[in-house]
């Protein structure tokens, strides 16, 4: 495999960006602190499988009442990316070697938690040839194997700097749902996602519907960067062009003060309108809320996107 040469610290980029003022959260968007029994519960058998979550390490404001019911955002692959999204609270610099049991202990704890649909996300492996994803791709198998009955959606990243084949690996795995974030608007990528390209990202998930038509697909955006209503509605025009199934909209949170800046806080009743207007331009799921984000109630919004399925198809 390539090596690519990234300097071996948390956080480079971080460092050297100026604070950015954190302005008060809006009453909406305010959640409780965890402290239930089947959050500690969730917490217990993640840290005995030695797994890594996407809810702690990008402080994901919905882990108290996602823990409490056991479900967890996997996240595979390390902790520490080789990109630097001025969004992202996930650490930057050089990461570890990948772990080939981290597979069969993802799908145990898939078994233990008793999951019926299990999110899997990664950081970017831009070191990787295949950027990941034959490790995606076994982590799938060993869910399979151990908890046949698990529907499964993975959240992957972009796969820009490694082999042509690594989109084809992950889709011939079969997840049930195939999510990858554009995160916003073109005009914002220079900014808040610098190592990416909005039309290399449109381009994988119309991919996906190109290798397997019956694979659902699923992307998201934040809002509260700077974005225009209009901007956001173009987006949503260039998802459905790439025949995206799922949409998801939530607000931006500032991580820390060395992150993009807040511009504003979304109303719920802006929120609303966007739902409407994307249902509008065809697609099968919304959620857009203040609160959403890619895997909140992903189980319970994949019933849903099959529902809607199969009564577009006239099954229903």
């Amino acid at each position: 495999m390539r090596e690519l040469k990234i300097p071996d610290q948390r956080h480079p980029e971080k460092a050297h960006r100026p604070d950015q003022a954190q302005p008060k959260k809006p009453d909406w968007i305010r959640v409780k602190a965890p402290t239930s029994q089947g959050y500690k519960d969730t917490r217990e058998i993640l840290k005995k499988n030695r797994l890594v979550t996407v809810c702690e390490e990008a402080g994901c404001p919905n882990v108290g009442e996602c823990w409490s019911q056991g479900h967890a955002t996997m996240m595979i692959m390390g902790e520490i990316c080789t990109r630097g999204c001025s969004f992202c609270n996930v650490a930057t610099g050089k990461p570890d070697t990948l772990d080939a049991f981290e597979p069969g202990r993802v799908a145990h704890a898939v078994q233990t938690l008793g999951l019926k649909h299990v999110v899997v996300t990664s950081v970017d492996r831009d070191d990787l040839q295949d950027g990941g994803a034959e490790h995606f791709a076994q982590t799938i198998r060993a869910v399979r194997h151990r908890a046949p009955d698990t529907t499964i959606e993975i959240l992957t990243p972009d796969f820009l700097k490694c082999s042509p084949r690594a989109l084809e690996i992950v889709v011939e795995a079969r997840p049930d749902v195939f999510n990858h974030n554009l995160e916003t608007v073109p005009g914002l990528y220079p900014e808040v996602r610098p190592g990416a390209r909005y039309f290399h990202s449109l381009r994988l998930l119309q991919r996906v519907k190109e290798l397997d038509p019956t694979m659902f697909t699923k992307s998201g955006i934040m809002v509260g960067l700077g974005e225009t209503a209009m901007q956001v509605k173009q987006v949503m025009d260039d998802m459905r062009a790439a025949d995206i199934d799922f949409l998801t909209i939530g607000q931006y949170l500032q991580p820390t003060p060395k992150h993009h800046r807040v511009d504003r806080f979304v109303t719920p009743d802006e929120f609303k309108e966007y739902e409407r207007a994307a249902y509008g331009k065809g697609f099968l799921m919304v959620s857009a809320t203040p609160l959403t984000r890619s895997s909140y109630h992903a189980g319970d919004d994949f019933a849903r996107l099959r529902a809607a399925r199969l009564q577009k198809l006239g099954r229903a």
